[in-house]
């Protein structure tokens, strides 16, 4: 090979890839059990940390655009997880509020981030090794966040 750059072992973006991908399969034996996603659990838990927000604070929040949060959030209405109520001020807006199923679930969903540790094989590790990592990524997103936002 001509340039080393171009090997994936040199990628910082392949591991970060894979891992979401294989992080998102061992959610799922969880998340079935209520019957929702990986993305559709994103937006509860920032119902759950603030209830009754637009889809453009969701979509901030979860660095979505409104046309990828839309669909997402009309198929959780079917599932009786959100409501969808138009502003009266300005009928572009969309206020998204939890259900009372969505309220129900919350203490049962309280326990997956351990149980998805403990399910592989990190329960043992290091906590200041996961807190300093996702620091660093938090970083990451960050910058990319401002380089985006500049350009």
């Amino acid at each position: 090979m001509a340039f080393e750059q171009l090997k994936l072992e040199n990628q910082i973006c392949f591991p970060i890839y894979a891992l979401h991908r294989l992080i998102t399969q061992e959610y799922t034996q969880y998340l079935s059990k209520f019957n929702i996603t990986y993305p559709q659990y994103l937006v509860l838990m920032v119902l759950w940390e603030k209830n009754n927000l637009s889809i453009s604070q969701i979509g901030k929040k979860l660095l979505l655009n409104s046309n990828t949060l839309t669909p997402l959030l009309k198929r959780m209405e079917v599932l009786d997880l959100v409501s969808r109520v138009r502003s009266s001020n300005d009928e572009r807006k969309v206020f998204i509020s939890l259900t009372q199923k969505a309220k129900d679930i919350e203490d049962e969903a309280s326990a997956i981030p351990y149980s998805l540790l403990e399910g592989i094989g990190c329960d043992g590790l290091d906590m200041k090794d996961f807190i300093d990592m996702k620091e660093n990524l938090n970083l990451l997103i960050k910058k990319l966040e401002n380089k985006k936002t500049t350009t």
